[in-house]
């Protein structure tokens, strides 16, 4: 499955301008980063919504990438490497706090969404940037990284292990899946998370994890949704250079439609 070209910026050398009367080149188009903020959504629907777009920015009816945000209510969700034993909760205590519980087609382990998590979901088509999971999945944590830099927060790589750590505390997760060289699934960023719904799990199946928060690594610099927002959409744009570009929900269906009638 799945190499990023540059763009040379600044003036042409005079060797690259058009002649004297040859019409000038059209400028390249700009590649965009469609944004979507579906707030507080159920997973079912967003994991349908993901699957549609996937398709549709295969089919082409998606034009640009896309980036969806969200906040899950309290859900678990089992990834293609988990164990069963990492789920140390039992069913009966999840349906007590309210836990959904569900088996999904992503890369990873097990991990937990929920109430001050934002988590994030790249539709990108790598054929457009380098056809690398891993190259990919090293770029999501590098946005990640620019995402809470403004923060005081220093994120860094965990040699093994997929994510963003503060020293030796986990504060993101990140698990995939792509087809046709199209990804989606993507990363949960704990920015006021109550941490102890990871007690519920062996986190990402590694033992002994601590998680954190963007809210205990910065308790000196007040959070709010937007600023994350806003930061985290920065930091995709900077990493996939790309541009943002805001799309509502009904648009967004508008396209996933189109696809499906094949046109």
């Amino acid at each position: 499955m799945r190499e990023d070209g540059g763009r040379e910026e600044g003036r042409q050398t005079a060797a690259g301008e058009p002649r004297s009367g040859e019409p000038s080149r059209p400028p390249s188009p700009v590649s965009r980063l469609l944004v979507c903020n579906l707030g507080i959504c159920a997973y079912a629907s967003a994991l349908a919504l993901q699957r549609a777009a996937a398709q549709a920015r295969i089919s082409g009816s998606l034009p640009h990438d896309l980036l969806l945000l969200v906040e899950h209510p309290p859900v678990i969700t089992m990834g293609r490497s988990s164990k069963g034993g990492h789920l140390v909760a039992s069913p009966s205590l999840l349906a007590a706090r309210g836990v959904e519980y569900l088996e999904v087609d992503r890369g990873g382990d097990v991990t937990f969404h929920g109430p001050g998590q934002l988590v994030g979901y790249p539709i990108i088509d790598l054929k457009r940037h380098k056809q690398d999971l891993h190259w990919y999945l090293r770029q999501v944590e590098e946005a990640l990284i620019r995402a809470i830099a403004p923060f005081g927060i220093d994120g860094i790589r965990n040699p093994g292990y997929t994510g963003v750590w503060v020293n030796d505390r986990k504060l993101a997760s990140i698990g995939v899946h792509a087809r046709d060289w199209v990804t989606w699934h993507g990363f949960a960023l704990n920015v006021t998370t109550d941490l102890s719904w990871f007690d519920l799990i062996v986190p990402c199946g590694i033992a002994g994890v601590t998680m954190t928060s963007m809210e205990l690594e910065c308790a000196r610099t007040p959070l709010s949704d937007h600023a994350v927002h806003a930061s985290v959409v920065r930091g995709f744009e900077t990493t996939f250079s790309l541009v943002a570009e805001p799309l509502s929900l009904d648009a967004l269906r508008s396209m996933i439609e189109l696809a499906g009638t094949g046109t």
